[in-house]
């Protein structure tokens, strides 16, 4: 069933607006801050937050437009590498343009990219050529030997000296990246050294939504990012710095708590002195404090630490992850007192699949009741399940053939018959396509198509992996889907 909103949005880019504001304002001339997770597109949040938005983050920078510019930065390895974001399945050089384009697009200025790691790496020099072309400032980073631990080395003239100074005009610099392991606190860090050279005062902080610091250590919402970074093997731990410091506990992650002390050091040695006492001072997160009801938030992140299990599952049947992180999840689930019966779908699609024989897919709509979808010679399951929810949707009669054999065939020659497809049978987005041809004609078809706005955040689950591009159409719907970790034919090749 959709969630119910628990997440007061509002309230949260004010709190986060303000809270901003106050961290440039301790520092003086500038602000450097390293901006965790996802800037745009933060559906992990918006998830397990019901109510908060995918794009708030961005929203919150817009209240300090005049202040604000971007610099984004990119590993080199990760280029050379070919590295992709897993949610959009593109290259993380890729998503750098695809970053600056959407932040250009709604008035946000990006100053610059920076390539971390350099060492002429192939793939790099010829994306630092293409932003060039494009009129994109660029700047390099390089490897120091022995980071983080030499830290006589790291800041000095051979280590942070020798990176670019990167030119920036604005009192706020936030520091994003296509995806973790870019260098950004490192960048950070760098830019520090580069203006106290200067004679420039600045600062910095850390942006970075979870795990959420002012709610418990197993609330199922901090629970649910160390399913999230099950392959980072990232610990929520209270953060025993802020408890020595203030006698107060405070969530954090291992990765910030084990480098705090080195990271203190640094700035010790850049500033003089450090303005932060624990890990979770450097934070300027406020997403708990808009926290608005606490079942509906808990009940959100059960579940989305259930898909994560089957998410996990199905890239370890494809030899993309590793069988420990699916072990790590399962341990997760029972310790938050989970497991995958407390998805409704799941059963559902494997009664119907095992009650057809074949292939099955089932959907949870808002009032709680669970629609199915079968294999048939003319649509896959998952086709099957999304014109069912339609109609059931838009109250039309089960019996009703939205798209007639007379549509559908034509189109199975085609992929057959011209394409050289072995499947027949119509995936989703084809199904789609097919429905808005007839909705020209049809006032039922008509009527289901403007039933697809109302499948944003309901639950799915597959008997079966479903293709990639089965995947791609329910996450443009916005359909939080699973899917059984095992493919519908033994083939070894799986397109």
């Amino acid at each position: 069933m959709m969630a119910k909103m628990g997440f007061d949005n509002a309230e949260y880019i004010r709190l986060q607006s303000q809270n901003i504001r106050d961290r440039i304002a301790m520092f003086g001339d500038k602000l450097y801050m390293e901006f965790g997770g996802q800037l745009f597109d933060d559906f992990h949040a918006s998830r397990v937050l019901p109510g908060f938005e995918p794009d708030s983050k961005v929203k919150m920078l817009l209240n300090l437009k005049d202040d604000a510019e971007i610099v984004i930065v990119i590993n080199a390895d990760a280029i050379e590498k070919n590295k992709r974001r897993g949610d959009l399945g593109i290259t993380y050089d890729l998503e750098t343009l695809r970053l600056i384009d959407a932040l250009r697009g709604i008035g946000l200025f990006v100053g610059s990219v920076v390539i971390t790691c350099y060492t002429g790496q192939r793939l790099a020099q010829a994306f630092e050529k293409r932003l060039q072309n494009l009129g994109i400032k660029v700047y390099r980073h390089y490897p120091i030997a022995d980071y983080p631990s030499n830290i006589p080395l790291i800041v000095s003239d051979e280590g942070f000296g020798k990176n670019d100074y990167i030119e920036t005009e604005r009192k706020l610099v936030v520091v994003t990246a296509p995806g973790p392991g870019s260098g950004k606190m490192a960048t950070c860090l760098s830019q520090l050294y580069h203006e106290q050279k200067r004679g420039i005062k600045a600062g910095y902080a850390k942006f970075e939504t979870f795990p959420i610091w002012n709610i418990p250590l197993k609330h199922p919402v901090n629970v649910a990012y160390e399913a999230a970074t099950a392959d980072l093997n990232d610990v929520n731990m209270i953060d025993p710095f802020h408890l020595e410091a203030y006698g107060e506990t405070a969530i954090n992650y291992n990765r910030d708590v084990e480098i705090f002390p080195v990271l203190n050091a640094m700035m010790e040695r850049i500033m003089g002195q450090s303005p932060y006492k624990s890990p979770t001072d450097m934070g300027v997160n406020m997403a708990g404090c808009a926290i608005c009801d606490d079942e509906a938030v808990r009940a959100a992140a059960n579940q989305e630490i259930i898909r994560r299990y089957y998410s996990v599952l199905c890239t370890v049947r494809q030899g993309l992850s590793e069988s420990n992180e699916a072990a790590k999840i399962e341990l997760l689930m029972n310790q938050t007192h989970i497991s995958t019966a407390d998805r409704k779908v799941v059963e559902a699609a494997l009664s119907k699949a095992e009650a057809t024989g074949a292939p099955a897919a089932a959907i949870e709509m808002p009032n709680g009741k669970i629609v199915t979808g079968r294999t048939s010679s003319l649509l896959g399951a998952s086709s099957s399940m999304l014109l069912n929810v339609l109609k059931e949707l838009g109250d039309i009669p089960d019996g009703v053939q939205l798209l007639s054999p007379t549509i559908i065939e034509p189109i199975q020659r085609m992929k057959t018959g011209v394409l050289g497809n072995h499947n027949p049978r119509l995936h989703t987005d084809e199904v789609l396509i097919a429905l808005s041809i007839c909705a020209a004609t049809d006032e039922l078809a008509k009527k289901a198509m403007e039933q697809l706005k109302k499948l944003k955040g309901l639950e799915a689950h597959s008997s079966v992996i479903l293709s990639r591009v089965d995947e791609q159409t329910f996450r443009k719907l916005g359909v939080n889907l699973t899917c059984e970790p095992r493919y519908q034919t033994k083939k070894l090749y799986h397109a």
